[in-house]
């Protein structure tokens, strides 16, 4: 009887067979391989005697011990030299003949390419004997081509308990990188294989080995999922090593880049092979355009940590090779970035993996661009802020030109009119003198819509609701049109892979505490929720406040961080501030206590622009203050003694310093500017397995919220509807603030490039009108024209059909909108805070959270047309109220007797569970009744224990959101549909005080 085989021999004999059967290759022997040149001598000659005997000829190798040795010699030394995939794309030179050692993948409808291509020999060898003094070590498999050793793999199985981890660990302990055959750049990767997962590494060197996975991703996460058709990672044998896909990864993936210190100048190599979900995302990519032609539009959802600069280098390159009837079918690519940073790296990249020298331009100036263009050059880096530039100047020659726009952080970098000024550039619309208003008009419609004959490749790891409706993938569900990306790399997989650290591992919530005082006799009325808001500030922007805010992060970041050598002792940190003025007392205030406690450390501001600091003169700069321009501040940053970073307005997105590992955050945050700015802590680096958050702003709930639209999948829930543009239209001109005529009159007068003096006494009459309307008339009518602006800037780029009357009203009301004067509305809380002084702050930490994040697609809402905005009547009361209102919010019971409290909050859940009617109306009625029948049931539990705790009475009776807090908490205690009576565990404890106002029960 014959048994399944489980054994790893067995797995490998399973590859092996279906590398020899269904994909080509040969199978070597370790008779065939050469120990001391780390070749399968046996292929290698056969290779170049059939392919090219009369270079063999002239080399006499077949004729002489002697000169074989010395060509050997040569390869070696050009293999270490150059690497070898050089050696593969590039051949060699060994006197007096020039030699090919691999035939590139054939273009279409070349038959000799085919041909050759064909020659080429693939083989694999296993259990090869690799070590001349240890000829007992064995490597489980290797594959040549032409006998050149391009990737070796070590085996194991789930079925005899060893998994890819052991794999590594053996390549790490046992494969000595002193071994020619495993020595940098002999073979391309080394790949780290069991039934479940794969690894790979490119550069062997003992426990150093830094092995990346190479798998699909499971629900948006790591791992592989489950194969139907056979073991979960046959992938890589069955697509990843036929011999088109490999020759393909060889001829356009794998590279050898220099990358340079700025500062240090110091040079390292690095070999590259792709990730699997780069090369799956720009092969598909390729494939698409390859059946569909030029003209899509493309969104890429990859997250931090991906390695899209090398995705979008490797996309670029590629783009400009596709061709169709021997023509190709793009000419330009276009690569777009929105940060003069990026867009040096990105040509960088680009530039060390083009093969062909000269091909890359970079447009530092929009002269620079336009010649590019003009000039059908095939890969130009540069931003999209020159486009406007040279818009009206880019003639029609190259209207049937194919371009291929790759877009990095596509809703930063193509939104609004720097956008639609690429489009119309790119259009060759722009530039004919000849045209009446009509055909301008017709033509900016058109300019606003993206280029027919350009496909768009978005690139972001944050997709906003706008980017998915330029970029994203159509498709119906439930009778509505959604869009999806095409292809994703989810933040989820990114943390799982451990290429980027969870930011909300380790988060801490800091519960602020402010008792405000009346200073005043009488008791004024004022806006209620002005006045919190304007409280609030005035509390927050107090000395003493920033003083102790400062003092926190200071300690925090000396006790918890430095002292535990956190990053071994490199670790910096992050303030976030809400503004410059706050940046500027915050830097004082952190730079006085590192001062206070004799720190050996500094810290950096950073805002830009200047700032007039209370008044004074003369204004201030961060550059001044630091004493080095603002561009120094990365490098600055790295180097000692320079610890914190204090922010308002900079470094909070496309900064990337790998040694950031805590960030104070004293500034709202929501959506992507609040995933944005806590991912500049994510970076992996050797030591940092984990980062800190201390956040004295923001809830919990809000940071999740933010994050879970952009963990997994986003996907738009709808489009946004083009009529409500005629709505926006209807309720403007009911105002008659303008009629048609004025319209055409501005407009006919703007494109004919009409003088200033002449067009205001067009917009001038409408703005009297304007100003007659009642005030909450004039805010709808504004914020209706705003609406209309915003909204149609961007329907107009994805509406199939233009419209020109929407064209020429868009142009109207943008010169009409900024010389209406805001309605003026009463400041009803005016003079309150000279009425109040502040009389206590403190803080204190919560204990640290890790928030998680919901496993599931989040889906966003589409583009909303824009709300019309109306007058809200102030809700008044008196300073009194406002004070005690704002102190219950932001104040905290100071428990006598805190002992005696914890002791009664834990009877009182157990004593209302035992109320005989809440258990009958938990069993019997709906959540509301019992909800009800629990309040009534805990009214009279704080009656009968008044006698042990007057204190806890009178804060029920006294304090609403302790009372609120206290009912809140029974009830989500005791409830239960069985109407079971709530026993308290043993271990509970209420800590004092968690909350506002309140306390929590921790278990």
């Amino acid at each position: 009887m014959a048994f399944t085989d489980k054994t790893e021999k067995g797995f490998e004999t399973l590859i092996v067979n279906w590398l020899v059967d269904q994909n080509g290759y040969q199978q070597g022997t370790n008779e065939d391989y050469n120990k001391e040149y780390a070749i399968d001598e046996t292929r290698l000659f056969r290779f170049l005697n059939d392919t090219q005997p009369k270079e063999m000829a002239k080399l006499g190798v077949n004729q002489s011990d002697q000169k074989k040795r010395q060509f050997l010699n040569r390869l070696s030394g050009e293999i270490t030299r150059r690497g070898i995939i050089d050696v593969l794309r590039n051949g060699i030179k060994a006197y007096p003949a020039d030699l090919i050692l691999f035939y590139f993948t054939p273009t279409e409808n070349n038959e000799q390419a085919k041909r050759l291509f064909d020659q080429n020999i693939f083989s694999v060898t296993r259990q090869l004997r690799y070590a001349i003094d240890a000829s007992k070590l064995a490597l489980d498999l290797c594959l040549f081509i032409n006998g050149l050793p391009v990737i070796t793999i070590e085996l194991k199985n789930h079925f005899t308990g060893q998994t890819t981890a052991d794999a590594v660990e053996q390549y790490k302990k046992d494969r000595n990188p002193r071994e020619l055959l495993f020595s940098f750049k002999r073979c391309i990767v080394h790949f780290a294989v069991d039934d479940q997962t794969v690894q790979f590494c490119t550069k062997l060197c003992g426990k150093a080995s830094w092995f990346l996975p190479f798998n699909k991703g499971y629900h948006d996460g790591a791992g592989n999922p489950p194969n139907p058709e056979g073991i979960m990672t046959d992938y890589l044998w069955k697509d990843i090593l036929t011999k088109k896909k490999l020759s393909r990864i060889i001829e356009n993936y794998a590279q050898v880049v220099v990358e340079e210190n700025p500062e240090t100048r110091k040079k390292s190599v690095k070999q590259i092979w792709p990730r699997y979900h780069q090369l799956d995302c720009v092969e598909k990519l390729l494939a698409d355009i390859r059946q569909y032609g030029v003209g899509k539009r493309y969104l890429i959802q990859h997250s931090a940590g991906s390695g899209k600069s090398n995705s979008i280098a490797w996309l670029a390159h590629q783009l400009i090779g596709l061709e169709r009837d021997g023509r190709p079918m793009i000419d330009s690519v276009i690569v777009v970035t929105d940060r003069r940073i990026l867009d040096k790296q990105i040509r960088d990249t680009i530039k060390q993996f083009m093969q062909v020298k000269n091909t890359v331009v970079w447009a530092r100036h929009s002269g620079d661009l336009k010649k590019a263009i003009q000039d059908g050059k095939r890969i130009i880096v540069t931003t999209v802020e020159k486009f406007p530039y040279i818009s009206q100047e880019i003639g029609q020659e190259h209207m049937n030109h194919t371009f291929a726009i790759i877009i990095d952080e596509a809703h930063s970098g193509q939104s609004g009119r720097n956008a639609a000024s690429m489009n119309l550039a790119l259009s060759g619309m722009a530039s004919d003198s000849e045209l009446d208003n009509e055909d301008k008009i017709n033509a900016m419609v058109e300019g606003r819509k993206l280029v027919k004959t350009a496909s768009y490749f978005a690139f972001t790891a944050t997709p906003k609701n706008k980017t998915e409706e330029v970029f994203g993938t159509p498709y119906e569900e439930d009778g509505k049109i959604k869009h999806r990306p095409f292809h994703v790399y989810t933040m989820k997989q990114a943390i799982q892979e451990g290429f980027i650290l969870d930011v909300l591992k380790n988060y801490v919530t800091i519960d602020s505490w402010y008792k405000i005082a009346k200073k005043v006799e009488d008791d004024p009325m004022f806006d209620k929720k002005r006045a919190q808001k304007k409280l609030r500030s005035f509390v927050e922007g107090n000395p003493d406040v920033i003083a102790k805010k400062a003092a926190m992060m200071v300690d925090h970041f000396h006790e918890q961080i430095i002292a535990r050598k956190k990053l071994g002792g490199q670790s910096r940190a992050m303030v976030v501030t809400a503004s410059i003025p706050r940046c500027i007392e915050t830097y004082y205030a952190v730079t006085q206590c590192l001062a206070d406690r004799h720190s050996p450390y500094k810290a950096i501001i950073a805002f830009s622009g200047e700032c007039s600091y209370h008044g004074q003169e003369p204004v201030l700069t961060s550059a001044e203050m630091n004493g080095f321009p603002d561009a120094k501040i990365p490098q600055k940053f790295k180097k000692d003694p320079y610890r914190l970073l204090v922010v308002a307005d900079m470094f909070q997105t496309g900064f990337d310093e790998p040694l950031l590992q805590t960030m104070y955050v004293d500034k709202p945050l929501s959506d992507i500017a609040a995933v944005q700015t806590l991912s500049r802590l994510n970076r992996a680096a050797p030591g940092k397995d984990e980062v800190y958050v201390l956040d004295f702003a923001n809830k919990a709930e809000t940071i999740e919220k933010a994050f879970s639209r952009f963990y997994r999948t986003t996907i738009l829930s709808g489009e946004t509807d083009p009529n409500k543009l005629y709505d926006l239209i209807s309720l403007m001109e009911g105002y008659q603030v303008y009629d048609h005529s004025d319209v055409d009159k501005v407009v006919d007068l703007f494109l004919n490039g009409g003088e200033r003096d002449r067009l205001d006494p067009l917009l001038d009459p409408c703005v009297a009108l304007y100003n007659q309307l009642e005030t909450d008339d004039q805010i709808q009518f504004k914020s209706a024209a705003k609406a209309f602006v915003r909204t149609y800037g961007f329907l107009g780029s994805i509406l199939p059909y233009g419209n020109a009357a929407w064209e020429k009203l868009s142009i109207f009301l943008n010169l009409l909108i900024p010389k209406l004067p805001s309605p003026q509305t009463d400041d009803l809380s005016e003079g309150i805070l000279s009425a109040v002084d502040l009389d206590s702050y403190r803080n204190e930490a919560r204990e640290a959270v890790a928030i998680k994040l919901e496993d599931e697609d989040a889906e966003i809402d589409p583009v909303p047309t824009g709300k019309v905005g109306h007058i809200v009547e102030p809700e008044m009361d008196p300073l009194s109220q406002i004070i005690s209102e704002f102190n219950d919010m932001f104040g905290n019971i100071q428990w006598n007797d805190a002992d005696n409290v914890q002791q009664q909050l834990l009877r009182i859940p157990v004593m209302v569970s035992h109320d005989e009617k809440y258990r009958n109306a938990m069993k019997n009625s709906d959540e509301q009744e019992a909800r009800t029948e629990g309040e009534r049931a805990l009214q009279q539990v704080i009656f009968s224990i008044m006698a042990d705790n007057m204190e806890l009475f009178k804060q029920f009776q006294d304090n609403p959101s302790f009372k609120k807090w206290l009912t809140d908490m029974v009830f989500n205690l005791t409830y239960n549909k069985e109407g079971k009576s709530y026993e308290a565990p043993s271990d509970c404890q209420y800590s004092i005080p968690k909350q506002k106002g309140g306390m929590v029960a921790e278990k």
